[in-house]
């Protein structure tokens, strides 16, 4: 097969020709079938680094996994492998760099599930973690193993994992501990693409089948038959039920973007898959936004058991004549002018015999934006209880402003009288407000140990941008981006308030 390309068939049979071979533990005979795929994706990069690392070949693994990483270098796993193989090798600065490239690629999920990619396995970031403080425990960096750690510890997923304490009293002794491994897993290509490979029989055997005309001579393929009187064509369901393009999937994870070009989503989300790329990254659209999101951060949608098929044809339109006004009601126009009456009267509608409150909708613009539909003239704490468990943060914390019209420019609202200043703004039931958590002041010194960290100076001023859990924030410093200790800062007014003496 040298010198010419393979084709899919050839090469999902062969991969499942290895996978197989790998479940006898005829660790050889998979490699055999793995290394003579011309073209190999990255997945098959990934098996091959794995077997070789199990055959104790880490110069030879190590390059297999150099290849799955330039084909998808958004693999968390095979990073994580890579530097695997470097600290056995005991190339123990590059071990840490690859297991902190594999920290930042699982993106501040607890875990990723590669089942849907092909890989029975879970990959956990307080697995993550501890590899990471073990290359710098391995080269002596006692404090950055022991921070590592303890970011590990708000990333545990279950009790029964009890690897990183055990991590943790070894580091406090500067003593080494063992490094985590995965199990031999490979990743498998799917079922139904292999079931599709076997030779099927459409034909089947020729069978003897009498005819039931009376004294029929003819000896074709099959006799002949009564007339059957041909089916009523059915109206064709109308297009306009495919009112999403793209196959509908479920988000599994949380998703950041680093770029224009990514797409916000947030675990549970609904999208819409437009284009899978070769590089494992997918073009989905979203809340009407087209954008780029890991393929392995998607679930696709099954349909539900007994949903119920779109009619076969649309209705008419009624013929009946609209209802005349009841009596004693007046012309619209002059129940609703939003130009000569007050707030309250403009948001409201007629319903039967009373008038209903018009729900207005409040676009938050925080570090992602979204939308509430909210009764109008809410109070100062009433509006700011809703967007605090929309964001799920504490509202003791947030801040919220508004653009005023005169000005043009953003309103702190601090009070009760500008609430109403801002309600009387509103038009067309539609009001824009901003969100931001307050700023604070470092207390101490923080020195960053993963590149995920904020670094600061005591005194410094960090504009907080979430909370990340109960003890860690995350924020923004002299340009910087990161998260950092709640317990190394302190909320700027009371500090101001302390100098003061009061």
């Amino acid at each position: 097969m040298a010198g010419r390309s393979m084709s899919l068939t050839d090469t999902i049979r062969q991969w499942d020709e290895g996978i197989s071979a790998a479940d006898r533990q005829e660790w050889v005979t998979a490699l055999d079938w793995f290394t003579g795929i011309l073209e190999p994706t990255s997945k098959i990069c990934y098996n091959i680094g794995c077997l070789r690392l199990l055959l104790e070949e880490l110069n030879q693994a190590e390059k297999a996994f150099d290849k799955s990483i330039c084909r998808d270098e958004h693999l968390a796993v095979a990073f994580f492998q890579r530097g695997i193989t470097l600290y056995k090798n005991e190339k123990y600065d590059e071990a840490l760099r690859d297991f902190i490239e594999a920290f930042n690629r699982m993106r501040g999920n607890q875990l990723i599930d590669y089942n849907q990619l092909g890989l029975r396995y879970k990959l956990c970031t307080c697995q993550v973690l501890h590899n990471v403080a073990l290359a710098y425990a391995t080269i002596k960096k006692w404090n950055e193993a022991e921070e590592a750690l303890k970011k590990a510890l708000t990333f545990k997923t279950e009790a029964k994992s009890n690897f990183v304490d055990q991590a943790l009293e070894a580091v406090l002794k500067q003593e080494l501990f063992q490094l985590l491994q995965l199990p031999t897993e490979l990743f498998r290509p799917k079922r139904k693409i292999v079931a599709q490979l076997e030779k099927q029989d459409f034909l089947g055997e020729a069978k003897v089948v009498a005819s039931i005309i009376d004294k029929d001579a003819f000896s074709g393929f099959a006799p002949l038959q009564p007339q059957a009187p041909e089916p009523v064509p059915q109206k064709k369901v109308p297009e306009k039920f495919k009112t999403l393009e793209g196959a509908p999937h479920r988000v599994l994870f949380n998703f950041i973007p680093n770029n224009e070009w990514e797409l916000e989503v947030q675990s549970g989300n609904i999208v819409f898959l437009l284009k899978k790329g070769q590089d494992n990254w997918a073009t989905v659209t979203f809340n009407n936004e087209t954008g780029l999101v890991p393929y392995n951060y998607l679930e696709p949608l099954k349909p539900e058991k007994g949903e119920r098929s779109p009619p076969p044809d649309i209705p008419a339109p009624p013929t009946t004549t609209a209802p005349e006004k009841p009596a004693g009601v007046k012309d619209e126009n002059s129940l609703i002018n939003t130009s000569q009456r007050p707030i309250e009267s403009s948001k409201t509608i007629l319903s039967k015999d009373h008038l209903v409150p018009v729900p207005s909708i409040v676009k938050v613009h925080f570090k992602y934006t979204v939308a509430i539909r909210v009764k109008p003239g809410l109070s100062h704490n009433e509006l700011l209880a809703v967007i605090s468990k929309k964001l799920h943060l504490p509202d003791k914390r947030l801040e919220l402003s508004y653009k005023s019209r005169e000005s043009g420019e953003l309103t702190p609202i601090t009070n009760e009288t500008k609430m109403k200043n801002m309600w009387a703004e509103v038009g067309n039931q539609r009001l824009t407000i901003w969100c931001k958590f307050p700023e604070v002041v470092a207390l101490f010194d923080y020195e960053v140990s993963v590149p995920a960290d904020l670094g600061f100076h005591e005194g410094d001023i960090i504009h907080v941008l979430a909370q990340v859990n109960n003890n860690w924030l995350e924020g923004q410093c002299k340009g910087n981006t990161g998260i950092f200790p709640a317990t190394f800062v302190k909320e700027l007014s009371m500090v101001e308030i302390m100098n003061s003496g009061m």
